[in-house]
C-alpha cells in the first residue's frame, strides 16, 4: 500500500476505514510515506471534518502518540459475485463488515443477461440508504482489466462481454470488474494475509480451481487479465482418456479435482449413485468410507503437486487456501501435504499454508474490495474507475 499524490488523502481514509483509529506514525509506516507528508495531509482531512483526533496511546518515548480515525462515515461499496446460476451481492463497510447480503436467480446464458445483471444491481442501489462509493464485480473468467471490464468466461458463455460498460451506465456509479479469486486476494490485502505480506497466493478449490497472485503488494494480472488459472494447468497425458474441461481442453487440473470432476471419479469407482452429487461423497468421506476419502486424497496430492510448480515460478511468502472445497479439507489434506512438499525444492519446503475458514459470503465481500482498494491503487489498476471512488472518498 504505497499512495502517491492524489492517492494519499484517500489513502490515509481507507486505511482509518480498514484498520481503525490509528496514529501518525503508524500511517507513514503503513503506508511508507514521510511523517511531513502525513502531517501535511491529515492536517487538511482534519480542516475538511474527514477525520478527527482520538485519545493518546503511549509510545516508544518521548510524547503519546495522538490516534486518528474517521469523523462521519465515509461511505459503504457494495460487491457482487456471478455465478452460473445466480448472483451474490453483499454491502460492505470499509472495515469489511459485510452489511448486508442478497441473493437473486439469474441465467448468465441468456441473450440480456449483462442487462439483467444492471437491472439487478440497480435495485440493489436504489434501495441503499448509505453513501455509495461504488461496485465491484467478480466474475469466474478473464477480465482484461478492472476499469473496462471487458469480460471472457467460458463457464458462464461469455465472449467479449461488456460487462464494465453496461453496468456503469445502468448504476451510475464507479464498477469495477475482475476475476473472482483476484477480488479475494483484494480483500486479503486489506483485511487478512495481505497486512503481513507482500508476496502471497490465494488459491480457491470447489466448483474450479483458482489462483488469485499477489507481488510486492499488488495484484499480478498478466497481459490480458487471465493470469493465475492453475485450474488449467494440464496434469496428464492428452488423449481421449483425460476428462474433458470446460475450456475445451482435456486433462486441465480443475476437469479432475473441480467439483464436477470428483462427482464423475466417484460414480465412475461406484462411491455415489448416478444421481449422487459432491454433497453425497463429502458425507461419505465423513462417515468413514474408505473410497470416499481415497478419491479426495488423490485430489490433494494432484493439487500439491501442481501448486508446487506455481510455487517454484511465482515464489510467494505464503499460500491461503480458500472456497467451497476447503469445508472438507482434512480428506484432502492426507494427499495434499506429502505430494506438496515432496515436490518442492529445498528452499521451499517450509512454505506456510494457510487454510481459511469459507462462508457463501466472502466471493461477495471480496468484489466489494476491488472498490476499497482504490485509495492503494498506486498502480492504476482500477484506472478512471479508481479515481472516481477516491474522489467520493475524499469529499466526506
Amino acid at each position: 500500500m504505497i499512495p502517491r499524490g492524489e492517492l494519499v488523502p484517500a489513502g490515509i481514509v481507507g486505511l482509518l476505514g480498514t484498520q481503525g483509529p490509528t496514529s501518525r506514525t503508524e500511517i507513514a509506516r503503513t503506508l511508507k510515506l514521510s511523517p511531513a507528508t502525513v502531517t501535511q495531509a491529515t492536517k487538511d482531512l482534519i480542516a475538511r471534518g474527514l477525520i478527527e483526533e482520538l485519545e493518546s496511546v503511549p509510545s516508544n518515548g518521548g510524547r503519546p502518540a495522538r490516534l486518528l480515525g474517521l469523523l462521519n462515515d465515509a461511505g459503504v461499496a457494495m460487491g457482487a459475485k456471478v455465478t452460473a446460476d445466480h448472483v451474490a451481492v453483499v454491502t460492505v463497510e470499509l472495515d469489511g463488515t459485510v452489511r448486508s447480503s442478497t441473493s437473486h436467480d439469474y441465467d448468465p446464458g441468456a441473450p440480456d443477461a449483462i442487462n439483467r445483471l444492471g437491472q439487478i444491481l440497480a435495485k440493489e442501489v436504489g434501495e441503499l440508504d448509505d453513501r455509495l462509493l461504488g461496485v465491484g464485480i467478480g466474475v469466474p473468467g478473464s477480465v482484461d482489466s478492472q476499469a473496462s471490464g471487458v469480460v471472457d468466461a467460458p463457464t458462464l458463455s461469455w465472449q467479449g462481454a461488456q460487462v464494465g460498460p453496461v453496468l456503469r451506465a445502468a448504476i451510475g456509479t464507479p464498477v469495477l470488474v475482475d476475476n473472482d479469486v483476484n477480488t479475494l486476494a483484494a480483500a486479503e490485502r486489506l483485511y487478512g494475509i495481505g497486512r503481513d505480506h507482500s508476496s502471497y497466493l490465494v488459491v480457491t478449490i470447489g466448483r474450479g480451481i483458482g489462483c488469485g497472485i499477489v507481488v510486492d503488494g499488488g495484484i499480478y494480472r498478466g497481459a490480458n487479465g487471465g493470469a493465475g488459472e492453475i485450474g488449467h494447468i494440464p496434469v496428464g497425458l492428452s488423449g481421449a482418456e483425460e476428462p474433458p474441461c470446460t475450456c475445451g481442453s482435456t486433462g486441465c487440473l480443475e476437469a479432475n479435482i473441480g467439483s464436477a470432476g470428483l462427482q464423475r471419479t466417484a460414480r465412475a469407482r461406484g462411491v455415489i449413485g448416478r444421481r449422487g452429487t459432491l454433497t453425497t461423497l463429502s458425507r461419505a468421506a465423513a462417515n468413514g468410507d474408505d473410497a470416499a476419502q481415497q478419491i479426495f486424497e488423490e485430489a490433494g496430492g494432484m493439487l500439491g503437486r501442481a501448486l508446487a510448480g506455481v510455487i517454484h515460478t511465482v515464489d510467494p511468502e505464503v499460500v491461503v487456501l480458500m472456497g467451497e472445497g476447503v469445508d472438507g479439507w482434512e480428506f484432502w489434506q492426507t494427499g495434499f501435504e506429502p505430494s506438496f512438499r515432496r515436490s518442492l525444492l529445498p528452499a521451499r519446503k517450509a512454505v506456510p499454508v494457510v487454510v481459511e475458514p469459507w462462508t457463501e459470503d466472502q466471493w461477495a465481500r471480496g468484489a466489494a474490495s476491488l472498490v476499497l482498494s482504490s485509495p492503494f491503487d498506486s498502480a492504476n489498476n482500477g484506472g478512471e474507475q479508481s479515481r472516481l471512488v477516491r474522489a467520493r472518498l475524499g469529499a466526506g
